[in-house]
């Protein structure tokens, strides 16, 4: 059964195995949760378009934590974390100023669907 195993793509002699500490798993999962409820409470602060930047900032540190620990992204090569945290940030770029850019159009948006209500 052991040979089976091994001879699986990334099971080889070269694979290492990481264990993570149950503390590590348990902080990162409290990080999480107190994440998720700033992320729950800034709803209620107006901070104007800061408001979506601050959301899409929270989103992507959650995403990078979840990967890196609960993926073990963390303990693979540093470049395969980089890369992945470089393509989260550009994500969180690209999806920002998207919904910023639509903001604007939001007005005539609105204009447009009461002309259509009233008719």
């Amino acid at each position: 059964m052991s040979e089976h195993a091994h001879s699986q793509p990334g099971h080889g002699s070269d694979a290492t195995v990481h264990v993570v500490p149950f503390r590590i798993l348990v902080a990162v999962w409290l990080a999480l949760m107190v994440l998720t409820v700033v992320t729950v409470e800034v709803v209620y602060i107006d901070l104007g378009n800061l408001n979506l930047y601050l959301a899409m900032a929270i989103a992507t540190v959650k995403g990078a934590l979840v990967a890196l620990y609960f993926m073990h992204l963390r303990y693979d090569r540093p470049f395969h974390a980089i890369v992945f945290v470089t393509a989260l940030v550009f994500v969180l770029l690209f999806v920002s100023l998207v919904l910023t850019d639509s903001g604007q159009y939001q007005p005539n948006i609105d204009l447009r669907q009461e002309q259509l209500l009233g008719k």
